[in-house]
């Protein structure tokens, strides 16, 4: 669902050869930054609880490969595996001590494997990562270009993986804007409906009612015309029946 115009193939970008999978060096430099993975994978529960709470981890957790420490090629096993596993460390029953920050760091974790366990969510969540490396890739293809020749950050295993770990928070992070974006604006959309439906709803009602209380008076308004119309009828009879009053001619006094 990212454009990927500008990728011709994972180890030719922007026509700049990456290093051969095959390589020696890239062997070594791919093996080292496992050994990292590794490494920080080895948590305590306490350290657990820290790094799902830290600062940003609203953004942060937001990428379930990362929340639960796995590879994105991991069968579907080893990330029940590992779910059981992470669910174990930070549950707040074994961390009474610290359970507020344990529930937060447990909910993370079981928002982290109903997103891989869905099939289709778990495929955007492996384009995401993809595209956050393709664009690694390229921007390492620049930096060496620039460099002409000179060591670059990324050359160590440890900032390539950061840099990789960064570009994939922020695609996150930009699907999770995304996705706010038009739940709000379903949600006002819905709001607006609602409200449009009951005003429809009141002038309806008020029609009826209005309609209602016009036939119901109907028999009423029959009946003071036909009054009406009699009264009328009688003071015209009345007034036919009446004489003008005699002249009476002037004397004069003698």
């Amino acid at each position: 669902f990212f454009s990927k115009a500008w990728r011709q193939d994972l180890w030719l970008v922007n026509g700049l050869p990456m290093a051969d999978p095959k390589d020696k060096l890239f062997s070594e430099f791919y093996s080292e930054v496992k050994l990292i993975e590794k490494r920080d994978a080895a948590l305590t529960p306490k350290q657990q609880i820290d790094r799902l709470n830290r600062p940003g981890c609203t953004y942060f957790n937001l990428n379930p490969f990362d929340v639960l420490q796995i590879d994105p090629d991991v069968s579907m096993t080893d990330i029940k595996s590992r779910y059981r596993q992470m669910s174990l460390l930070v549950h707040p029953d074994k961390n009474q001590d610290d359970s507020e920050r344990a529930k937060k760091a447990f909910d993370a974790v079981t928002k982290a494997y109903k997103a891989l366990e869905d099939t289709t969510n778990y495929r955007k969540c492996l384009e995401v990562v993809q595209e956050a490396k393709d664009r690694v890739i390229q921007m390492v293809c620049e930096k060496r270009r620039r460099s002409k020749g000179e060591p670059i950050d990324e050359d160590d295993p440890a900032k390539y993986k950061h840099a990789v770990y960064v570009q994939t928070c922020k695609l996150f992070a930009d699907l999770e804007r995304l996705r706010v974006d038009e739940e709000t604006k379903q949600t006002n959309e819905r709001k607006r409906k609602a409200e449009e439906d009951e005003l429809n709803k009141y002038r309806s009602a008020v029609e009826r009612e209005w309609r209602q209380n016009y036939e119901d008076s109907r028999n009423d308004r029959i009946a003071s015309w036909r009054d009406f119309r009699t009264k009328k009828a009688k003071k015209h009879k009345n007034l036919g029946g009446l004489k003008p009053p005699k002249t009476k001619m002037e004397q004069r006094p003698s």
